[in-house]
């Protein structure tokens, strides 16, 4: 079974910066996308960004410019490196994979989840 460990989430002011971490059990060329999600209370979990086994990135309009997704492949790990960080970027924020295990079936997996919250 995959296992995704998030961590650094934290309190920080406006401004400020985090930087996220998301451990996997496996070679993490093994999944075909990785990526970050946060979901805000009362509100749908949304995609932050998105990475590609090939290293294409796919980026939400709200926080290009300002969060940096990379990966370390030899620690199986991807990275969340947030900037300028802003009162609505407050949520918990999930790690992601997504597996294409045979043709027609795809396997998701998610983290626990860290927070984050941005707040003076």
């Amino acid at each position: 079974q995959v296992q995704l460990v998030e961590s650094g989430g934290g309190l920080v002011q406006p401004g400020g910066s985090l930087r996220l971490s998301c451990a996997a059990s496996e070679n993490i060329f093994n999944f075909n996308t990785m990526g970050w999600y946060r979901q805000a209370p009362g509100k749908q979990r949304e995609l932050v960004v998105a990475i590609t086994s090939d290293g294409s990135t796919n980026y939400a309009t709200s926080v290009k410019g300002r969060f940096t997704i990379s990966r370390d492949n030899a620690k199986n790990t991807v990275y969340l490196q947030m900037n300028n960080l802003r009162p609505e970027d407050t949520a918990v924020y999930y790690c992601n994979s997504k597996k294409v295990v045979r043709p027609g079936m795809i396997s998701y997996y998610w983290g626990q989840g860290t927070q984050v919250t941005v707040s003076s």
